[in-house]
């Protein structure tokens, strides 16, 4: 990664093959205060269906903040996510055992000739059109064990499912139909043509499901969280680690919270100098959970302003959400609940801290408990909290909520306004919320 000149404005189009890292090659250098927009290809089915992949989504290559040192945090303002495909395919997955070693989202080979991350071809639709370019054998890892196709409306924010037919029809112009971008380098995911659940219709509302920060080690792009990341351990490929203790390394950038959408601010932590954010996997919606372990892959445009909070201890993202996304109890307090409040204080002989500001702590991990539990441990080393003031302020002013099964949760709680300061988190609550 070399140093760069910082730019006002920075356009990225340029993506990595899977992977996130400090050896890879910088998109560009934003100055600080400056606004990024990135062109980013779909996430999860294409690279996954694409052997020649190391990860399970097509990010953008890593972009320098100016001025970002290993220790600082970077705020990225969410401020516009554009959907740019007209249709997609998703579903749950099922393995093809032959063509992968331990993890088919990562160490792929062809299951007739054996070459290991093989170049592909496609040949007609279907789930048996990419072949390795080496034999001709289907080089897939995935088929869907459940799939559906969905075209959107972009007018009104709907989308409907496709049957056999009108599937088969979008398989056939596949790469404009998901305007894969030119640089991309996956097979577009219409060409599989499922079509479960036809004429089912859903609300559409995108946002980034893979964003964040460099790690300090290079990892396949999609095990950049505690869940996902469990693979990793013990895998006899490239990206293995040793132990769990090795992913506390990650940056948990594939969140798949879906209020990671325009509007909202994210708190990435700086271990790599220059922060290297980077941008991927857009959703055209999604249902707390993302209970198929996949969701609407789609391309499309993110424009976000970003800018360099000094000296922030975080042990990975905070979120900051559009005030309208964050539950009834942790909404920051109005001025008739601020009222009341302060005279109930008045009666009862108190002193009430009304100024106060939403933050969710991001965690993640083998299982939800075990998400919960990490989003504890960084909340309270960064608002330095015993783990008891943590739960007792998330119970009576927050909660948590499931942005991904098996394991990445938002922990919410409303934070006094001093403790925010000093952690170096208020200037941004209060500009997100307006205090």
């Amino acid at each position: 990664m070399s140093q760069q000149e910082g730019h006002d404005e920075l356009y990225v189009d340029q993506y990595t093959l899977g992977l996130v890292g400090p050896d890879q090659e910088w998109a560009g250098t934003v100055a600080d205060g400056g606004t990024v927009k990135t062109y980013t290809p779909p996430g999860c089915w294409g690279p996954m269906v694409t052997p020649s992949f190391r990860g399970g989504h097509e990010v953008t290559r890593p972009i320098r903040v100016e001025g970002a040192e290993v220790g600082d945090a970077v705020a990225i303002h969410i401020r516009d996510v554009e959907v740019t495909s007209m249709a997609t395919s998703t579903g749950s997955m099922a393995e093809r055992e032959a063509a992968f070693g331990d993890d088919p989202f990562v160490d792929h080979r062809c299951p007739e000739c054996g070459t290991a991350w093989p170049d592909s071809v496609v040949e007609g639709t279907g789930e048996d059109a990419i072949r390795c370019a080496e034999c001709g054998a289907n080089a897939s890892s995935f088929g869907f064990e459940y799939g559906y196709t969905v075209a959107f409306d972009h007018e009104n924010a709907v989308g409907i499912t496709l049957d056999e037919e009108g599937a088969h029809e979008l398989a056939l112009d596949a790469d404009e139909v998901m305007d894969i971008p030119e640089n991309a380098r996956q097979h577009p995911i219409l060409l599989y043509e499922p079509d479960e659940i036809p004429g089912t219709l859903g609300r559409l509302r995108p946002f980034v499901g893979n964003i964040g920060t460099t790690p300090p080690v290079t990892m396949p792009d999609s095990h950049n969280a505690g869940d996902f990341g469990q693979n990793l351990i013990g895998a006899d490929h490239d990206y293995g680690v040793e132990t769990e203790e090795d992913l506390e390394l990650r940056t948990d950038g594939h969140m798949d919270v879906p209020e990671v959408r325009a509007g909202a601010t994210l708190i990435c932590p700086v271990v790599v100098d220059g922060g290297g954010i980077y941008v991927g996997d857009l959703h055209a919606n999604q249902g707390d959970g993302e209970l198929s372990l996949h969701t609407t892959d789609v391309s499309g445009t993110v424009t976000m302003d970003v800018e360099v909070i000094e000296d922030v201890e975080l042990g990975g993202p905070v979120l900051l959400p559009n005030e309208e996304d964050l539950p009834f109890i942790s909404a920051p307090y109005t001025d008739e609940e601020v009222a009341a409040g302060e005279g109930l204080g008045a009666e009862h002989g108190v002193d009430v801290d009304t100024d106060a500001a939403p933050i969710q702590v991001i965690g993640s991990g083998a299982t939800v408990n075990d998400a919960t539990q990490n989003a504890f441990d960084r909340a309270g080393k960064l608002l330095d909290m015993t783990e008891g003031e943590v739960r007792a302020r998330c119970t009576f002013t927050g909660g948590v909520q499931i942005g991904r099964l098996p394991g990445v949760v938002q922990l919410d709680m409303l934070v006094p306004m001093d403790i925010l300061a000093d952690a170096g988190l208020d200037a941004a609550a209060r500009e997100q919320y307006e205090l």
